[in-house]
């Protein structure tokens, strides 16, 4: 098991490694947990995701993180840190997808919250966003129960998506 980034009371998140890609899977391939994603993924997608994903570990020294149950093991989503374009400037999005399973217990809220305060209180970040589709309320109600407020709303990956903040 790798070093966790960060540990909470139920979870653990640690780096994504190309192992992963099992695990991922179970969300990539179910259309209801990725409903707000342009499609489902492949297992070529799905390395190609866990690349990206590396590649934002090496250059920014945050990315998206899996996210375990602390005593089982279990496998139950992903949640992180990703720089996303916003306007023109680069902002911090807190992003989570966990897999359907595990929906309504709380993990997003818990794993979302402790990488807010692993934003601001490791990395020293000014302002944290959160971008979901505007017809994702579960995850709106997840940015709002960690703090954040609706800036704005924009269009981005061919959508609308609410610009939700939170400053330090």
């Amino acid at each position: 098991m790798s070093t966790p980034v960060i540990s909470t009371e139920r979870l653990i998140l640690r780096k994504m490694n190309k192992d992963d890609v099992e695990h991922l899977i179970q969300i990539f391939s179910d259309p209801e947990a990725m409903k707000y994603y342009p499609s489902t993924k492949d297992e070529k997608q799905t390395m190609e995701w866990i690349d990206w994903t590396l590649g934002h570990y090496a250059k920014y020294g945050v990315g998206l993180w899996i996210v375990e149950n602390k005593e089982t093991g279990e496998f139950l989503g992903q949640c992180g840190i990703v720089p996303q374009e916003v306007d023109g400037g680069t902002e911090m999005e807190i992003g989570y997808l966990f897999a359907r399973r595990v929906w309504g217990k709380g993990y997003a809220t818990e794993a979302a919250m402790a990488c807010k305060n692993y934003g601001f209180d490791q990395i020293k970040l000014k302002k944290i966003i959160s971008l979901p589709d505007v017809h994702n309320i579960p995850s709106a109600k997840v940015a709002e129960r960690i703090g954040m407020k609706i800036e704005k709303t924009i269009h981005k990956w061919g959508k609308d998506v609410f610009v939700y903040s939170i400053t330090n």
